[in-house]
């Protein structure tokens, strides 16, 4: 390949799937380049050790976007307004500056996908051709943004949706493991319950998902035009089974399982944009909503798949918790070089470099 087509624009890659994907691309042997309306402070935040090209732009922007796409084959959208603020007036146009860079590009776009698109009776193993019925506002803006996607197709613009669950994983802010754990003092003192402990949840590991969109893009060419795959991730049948992960990894069977704070959510949500969309999608844990991977497994053969246990450790070491009277996991291997490296420094973390 030429040095075009190995080189990938990322949008949102401060972000937690946005700077997996980075990581992921780099040891791939991509170049890779980044959107960012400050470089210099998206530079500090990734780390010195990273090989990004950071770009000033606003990816709102579609100039912008599409100056810094000039030359890439690969765009990765994974701009996302943070606590689900804004939602309706930002993200249909950040994709549509993203869909312009492309078109004068003829890189393809990857979006990062979710399981809003679904109904909530959808079940534990929804395969990518199923019909796609969203009950939330949300979900009809995720539904909005992959009928783009399929449109620009007719213009000859290329789309890979990679579809998951949760995201949990080290150098992840916007892990569910933040919010799914009270912590103080390095520990995890209790687990949330945001649902039956009866009902299952997917979840999906960001190093495992990142090498994966790693790995279909090594085989770019044999995609469709407008391509979908499903990673099913970690299937918990229970909601308690998290609950156990944590205590295994915190080397503490007594952490407590505690119910979410929904009243309290409630209360505040007239006065907090955030607190009102976790209460529209408060239905993800009360129905077993999750992937079917048969396609990927097909088209990949071998699927990344970190052991749970392994991914829960390593998201809690990253979130400053560690087992009782241990140091902190050594996360942060030679391919950077030291192990005062950055949390995104540690999406290098999984895999050793090809």
């Amino acid at each position: 390949m030429t040095d075009t087509e190995r080189t990938a624009l990322v949008i949102g890659a401060t972000g937690s799937f946005g700077g997996h994907a980075a990581a992921a691309l780099v040891r791939h042997g991509w170049t890779v380049r980044a959107l960012a309306r400050d470089p210099q402070a998206a530079r500090a935040k990734a780390g010195p050790r990273m090989p990004i090209d950071w770009i000033a732009g606003d990816a709102m922007n579609a100039e912008d976007v599409t100056r810094a796409a000039a030359g890439t084959s690969v765009i990765v959208h994974a701009a996302n307004p943070p606590g689900y603020r804004k939602w309706r007036g930002l993200v249909l146009p950040m994709l549509a500056a993203t869909i312009a860079a492309a078109e004068a590009s003829g890189a393809r776009i990857v979006l990062p996908g979710a399981v809003y698109n679904y109904a909530p009776d959808s079940g534990a193993r929804i395969a990518e051709t199923a019909p796609q019925a969203p009950t939330t506002r949300k979900g009809r803006i995720r539904v909005a943004m992959e009928r783009m996607l399929r449109e620009a197709t007719q213009r000859g613009i290329r789309t890979l949706v990679l579809r998951a669950g949760d995201f949990f994983g080290p150098a992840a802010p916007n892990s569910c493991l933040q919010w799914l754990t009270t912590r103080r003092g390095g520990r995890v003192r209790s687990v949330l319950a945001p649902g039956p402990v009866d009902v299952g949840h997917a979840f999906a590991y960001l190093p495992d998902l990142a090498e994966t969109l790693a790995r279909l893009l090594d085989r770019e060419a044999e995609l469709e035009d407008f391509e979908t795959f499903h990673v099913a991730g970690h299937w918990l049948a229970r909601g308690d089974d998290l609950v156990g992960a944590i205590r295994r990894a915190a080397g503490d069977p007594a952490i407590p399982l505690k119910p979410f704070p929904y009243p309290l959510i409630y209360a505040l949500s007239p006065f907090s944009e955030t607190f009102r969309e976790l209460l529209e999608m408060r239905y993800l844990w009360e129905k077993p909503i999750g992937l079917d991977d048969a396609k990927l497994r097909a088209f990949l053969g071998e699927v990344p798949t970190t052991p749970f246990d392994t991914g829960v450790r390593e998201t809690l070491a990253d979130m400053g918790c560690s087992n009782p009277g241990t140091s902190r996991p050594a996360l942060f291997k030679g391919w950077a070089g030291s192990l005062r490296s950055s949390r995104l420094d540690a999406a290098h973390v999984r895999q050793d470099p090809l």
